[in-house]
């Protein structure tokens, strides 16, 4: 039996295969849950990549700046899930000019974008996910570790500080719906959203060095995995986490 046997899942974000979305939702499949995935704009993609899971599972669409989209969410998702036992956030945005070591000059409403598309979209997800949603139940969203200042990270980063402020605030008010939230702070990885950040190699030729496990900047399994295990029954005490997956990077000086 698998570790999420009979679980039904929504997974956002998953755009490429390269992604840590794609690589939960696919470990999730072998796990022997269900999947339901959701695509913003491209939606003829989404569905693309999503005929390379073991199952191809439906697609509906999702533009967190959209209030009629979260609001509908529930009804839609629920035309091929009775419900819903876990969600994976993995939604961020960040104009370019809030990135590269523009930090100073960013607008405002770059600024915005960037935190609602990347932090506040967490709690939108999940209360448009709470009529499915299953006592017992999990959210676990994707992170970088956001207690220090990184290169080039700028606006992201605070954006990332916010989501984990977030993450606990949503901890402490679904814990009465028995929903637990927790994220998993991953290293740098060479997905398609961390290609978009101006001076990314600052990460790629530091990170391997500096984690004590090492860190391969292309595999995307050991993170999909730690969202697997919070997604389960195996941490039903657990809310308001960050587990890093990083290598052990986080952990030394």
């Amino acid at each position: 039996m698998g570790l999420l046997e009979g679980k039904r899942i929504l997974v956002t974000g998953v755009l490429t295969d390269s992604s840590i979305a794609f690589s939960t939702a696919k470990i999730a499949q072998e796990q022997g849950a269900r999947i339901v995935l959701t695509g913003f704009g491209r939606l003829s993609l989404v569905e693309r990549i999503a005929k390379r899971l073991p199952e191809t599972p439906p697609v509906v669409e999702l533009d967190v700046q959209n209030q009629e989209h979260l609001d509908t969410l529930a009804d839609r998702v629920g035309e091929h899930l009775d419900g819903i036992d876990g969600v994976v956030h993995s939604i961020a945005f960040a104009p370019q000019t809030a990135l590269g070591g523009n930090f100073l000059n960013t607008s405002w409403e770059d600024v915005a974008t960037a935190v609602q598309i990347s932090t506040f979209s967490l709690k939108s997800v999940a209360v448009a996910c709470l009529p499915l949603m299953k006592e017992g139940g999990a959210i676990v969203g994707l992170d970088f570790d956001a207690s220090r200042a990184w290169p080039v990270y700028d606006w992201m980063g605070v954006a990332k500080a916010g989501l984990e402020s977030v993450s606990r605030y949503l901890a402490r008010d679904l814990a009465q719906h028995g929903i637990r939230v927790n994220l998993v702070a991953a290293g740098p990885l060479r997905t398609m959203a961390a290609k978009s950040i101006p001076g990314f190699a600052e990460f790629e030729n530091s990170w391997p060095e500096r984690a004590p496990l090492g860190w391969d900047l292309s595999d995307t399994v050991p993170t999909a995995k730690a969202c697997v295990a919070l997604l389960s029954d195996w941490f039903p005490a657990t809310t308001g986490e960050i587990v890093h997956v990083d290598g052990g990077a986080h952990a030394v000086g």
